[in-house]
């Protein structure tokens, strides 16, 4: 009798990857997780129970039909599994590596909820596509027809990336707009090497440049080129910008040297693994390098900054939270291995104002520090009742504040979108109240017509799978725009 491919949770394992030592892993940027093999990726496929109601497939925002591919990875039939997985997911690779597998889809796995541990999804994805690179099995972009139709996509991160995949295939002439020197956004310059090695990027840009996707790089809407010639010169538009203006904190010495912003930081240390000249980061002004670094906030941008502080030879690195652990956004692996590399996390700890050269003697004054900073003044925080959406609230601890000493604070508090009409002189794009582009939450369109909006521009800051979910839905409803042009033949 033929073994049982699936449902061998009972007999076999959760089984992740190896992971590097820690003491490995803090003197380089590289992955920290190593690939599967074949075997492995096989026996820890076959642990899925193939539930008949999948919640890793409804709790994954692009559906991804991974019971599927992962029989089919149980049974070797890696390529088919790639083309099932590429079929809803223009990125699996990079979200094989970066989502938060444990908030979704491992998370909601039916056998972790039975106690068996949740199959290795995102490792398995990880490597179906892996194994697909090296094989050859993922092809240029080659569409059938060329259409007469052209589409403006401003902002070159995962939500534009996954429109222009989209539409390209449909023959679609498209054109990104991005104000940095390359694509990819946050993939390439906010998310660091050690959760996504910038080559696994820049294969899927040097594919959709292959593939007919034109690229305007180093090109600022509003100073290079104005919204209103994109718009004249495409038959839609797609603003995919995502949110990159950073949450200030207004507390006294707010403006002392050495309180960095978290994009700033990571954007200089990416660009130092591309080997870019950084002033920024030479001067140390942007260099964890022997200092005592405090970083401040508790999502995933947080994580990247501690591990990235880590990595650049800090002497000692702290996280202030103002919750406790419990309640963290950031994602809890992401915080265990941010523990084993030696970050320190302060919890029910929230910033009060900054210490210097020059003594904070009003704390209703932010420019009370001249020069370096030499220490954040913290609050003790307890959780008190519950507010609305049933989350307990911060409450400061009277007389419980001291100062936790630093020569590099960087804040991570979150971003906020820009004010794009301001800054485009389009002033009838419809916004909500917190900054962020109306659009219909089916087929993408603002109130101005023709143009769509995806992403974090939309949403607010969240997650790349969900920015690829939205680029590959705009990307629908334009085709659906264009439906009945007449299409031309490819030469």
């Amino acid at each position: 009798m033929a073994q049982q491919k699936m449902l061998r949770f009972v007999e076999v394992g959760r089984d992740m990857p190896e992971k590097r030592s820690a003491e490995d892993r803090r003197d380089d940027f590289q992955e920290i997780y190593a690939d599967y093999a074949l075997a492995k990726a096989e026996e820890q496929a076959a642990r899925c129970s193939q539930c008949g109601v999948p919640y890793c497939q409804s709790h994954c925002p692009l559906h991804n039909n991974i019971p599927d591919w992962l029989r089919l990875t149980a049974e070797g039939r890696l390529q088919e599994a790639y083309e099932l997985s590429q079929a809803t997911n223009t990125f699996p690779e990079i979200c094989g590596r970066i989502c938060p597998q444990d908030r979704l889809c491992e998370g909601n796995c039916v056998i972790e909820q039975s106690g068996h541990g949740t199959v290795t999804i995102g490792a398995v994805e990880r490597f179906i596509t892996d194994t697909a690179w090296e094989e050859g099995w993922v092809k240029p972009i080659a569409p059938a027809v060329e259409r007469s139709e052209s589409v403006g996509i401003i902002g070159a991160g995962p939500a534009g990336l996954a429109a222009a995949d989209m539409l390209r295939r449909a023959g679609v002439q498209v054109t990104v707009y991005d104000r940095y020197d390359r694509g990819g956004g946050l993939m390439t310059y906010g998310i660091p090497g050690f959760k996504l090695e910038k080559d696994v990027v820049m294969k899927r840009m040097a594919q959709l440049d292959e593939g007919g996707v034109t690229f305007r790089l180093n090109c600022d809407v509003g100073e290079d080129i104005s919204f209103a010639e994109i718009r004249e010169s495409h038959d839609a538009v797609l603003i995919g910008t995502g949110v990159y203006k950073s949450r200030e904190l207004n507390a006294p010495g707010a403006g002392a040297d050495g309180i960095v912003r978290a994009i700033d930081y990571l954007t200089a240390s990416n660009r130092k693994s591309f080997g870019d000249d950084v002033p920024e980061f030479d001067s140390g002004e942007l260099n964890a390098e022997g200092k005592r670094v405090v970083v401040i906030g508790g999502g995933d941008t947080a994580m990247d900054c501690v591990r990235t502080a880590v990595r650049q030879g800090a002497e000692s690195v702290k996280c202030l939270y103002r919750r406790d652990r419990a309640n963290m956004p950031g994602s809890q692996r992401e915080v265990a291995n941010a523990e084993e590399e030696g970050v320190e996390f302060v919890w029910l700890s929230a910033p009060k104002g900054f210490t210097g050269d020059a003594r904070v003697t009003q704390l209703d004054d932010p420019s009370a520090i001249a020069g370096p900073v030499s220490g954040v003044v913290v609050d003790k925080m307890r959780l008190g009742a519950p507010d609305a959406t049933g989350r307990q609230v911060p409450e400061i601890i009277d007389g419980a504040s001291y100062v936790e000493e630093a020569d590099l604070v960087v804040m991570a508090l979150g971003f906020e979108p820009e004010p794009l009409p301001a800054l485009w002189g389009v002033e009838e794009l419809g916004v909500t109240r917190w900054g962020t582009i109306k659009a219909d939450f089916r087929t993408h369109e603002t109130n101005l017509p023709g143009v769509y909006a995806a992403g974090d521009i939309v949403r607010g800051a969240s997650l790349v799978v969900w920015a690829i979910r939205d680029g590959r839905e705009a990307a629908e409803a334009i085709l659906e725009q264009f439906a009945g042009s007449v299409a031309v033949a490819a030469e």
